[in-house]
């Protein structure tokens, strides 16, 4: 099996034991709301298109909105997450795809599901994993940090680092220490429940904080 599959059978898996409200990292969703945004970005097109283009947002949230209203019942919720473990048709763009688009999606929601109640703790990931996530970064390095200026320099706990972004003028570099899992989950914004450590200048940490901040 490749990454994505395992990931998504773990997702399922999470979906499955937390139950349709629990509460997830992914601010007013519940986690049939995180099923129906799976279900929907593998199956209409439009909707998939709706969470990048802004103009197309509001169609988004409203069909996430109906699809997660159809797993309040035991029943429903049963049927959203067997249809989330269910891979995509070989002639969807999403199966073409394969890991490079859905290895970050599936691990970053699946603890978004694990630690949505403010418990979770991290898993201990495969070391074939580590790497495909790592192989990720550069991607999600992104807007968020590049606004701020500040370079970035990941150091994992067994002390290889890479930099992800070199600094622009007038502004340092700050060192992210963390697994990678955790990294990746501060990039994508859920520096609350990721346990990193930052290092760098104040003035550097305080303009990354302010666009990624931590717990």
């Amino acid at each position: 099996m490749t990454w994505h599959e395992v990931l998504r059978s773990q997702l399922a898996d999470a979906l499955a034991e937390a139950g349709p409200d629990a509460p997830t990292l992914c601010e007013g969703w519940q986690a049939r709301h995180l099923a129906a945004h799976i279900i929907l970005r593998e199956n209409n097109a439009v909707v998939g298109a709706g969470l990048v283009v802004p103009a197309l947002a509001a169609n988004t949230e409203r069909a996430t909105e109906e699809l997660a209203a159809t797993g309040q019942s035991e029943g429903g919720f049963r049927d959203l997450v067997s249809r989330v473990a269910t891979t995509p048709p070989p002639w969807h763009p999403m199966a073409w795809a394969g890991d490079a688009a859905n290895v970050v999606e599936f691990f970053v929601h699946t603890e978004d599901v694990r630690r949505g109640s403010g418990h979770g703790e991290p898993r201990e990931l495969d070391p074939g994993l580590v790497q495909a996530l790592w192989a990720q970064l550069p991607r999600f390095a992104g807007l968020r940090a590049r606004r701020t200026g500040v370079g970035l320099v990941v150091v994992r706990p067994d002390g290889v680092r890479r930099r992800l972004r070199a600094a622009s003028a007038g502004h340092g570099s700050v060192v992210v220490r963390g697994e990678v899992g955790e990294v990746l989950l501060w990039l994508s914004g859920r520096g609350a429940a990721a346990h990193v450590h930052l290092e760098g200048a104040a003035e550097d940490l305080e303009a990354l904080t302010a666009a990624l901040p931590v717990d």
